[in-house]
């Protein structure tokens, strides 16, 4: 059985990150995709936006604290239901996304003012850093390169 979820959308607001008496952080943030089509009916270009709930835990929550309002970021996680109950004793339902992983991307402007993000390069985040393969070994990472998490 597979319950995977992959979104590229942007934040909608910023994370709302608490931590547990345990010192577990958490946060709590929704994203947006946009579908775009042309209408049959009008030939007209439309777009629809979805909202996707999404909850991070421990390293993810504590790297989602810097990220704002607007920020474009993909997204790997599984899809998850909850059931709990409103203070008027209602029976109510919850649909997200538990992240397991999480990757800021930068905007067009932000790779323009970058002198290392050449081709064939890509920054994950605004931090130092860097996937540029002839600076870098797949030791020094224990993941794999972002160019190669990215569906697209």
């Amino acid at each position: 059985m597979i319950n995977k979820v992959i979104l590229l959308g942007n934040l909608g607001k910023d994370p709302e990150v608490r931590t547990l008496e345990s010192g577990v952080k958490v946060a709590r943030v929704s994203i947006a995709t946009n579908e775009n089509f042309r209408d049959k009916n009008t030939n007209e270009w439309k777009s629809v936006t979805e909202w996707h709930d999404l909850v991070l835990w421990r390293y993810n929550a504590e790297k989602v604290e810097s990220y704002t309002k607007g920020t474009m970021v993909y997204v790997e996680g599984k899809l998850t239901h909850r059931k709990w109950t409103d203070k008027d004793g209602g029976d109510r339902y919850t649909t997200e996304i538990v992240v397991n992983l999480i990757r800021r991307i930068p905007t067009r402007d932000q790779r323009q003012d970058n002198p290392m993000n050449t081709p064939g390069t890509f920054s994950a985040d605004s931090s130092s850093e860097s996937t540029n393969k002839s600076e870098t070994s797949s030791a020094d990472h224990p993941t794999m390169d972002v160019e190669d998490d990215l569906p697209f």
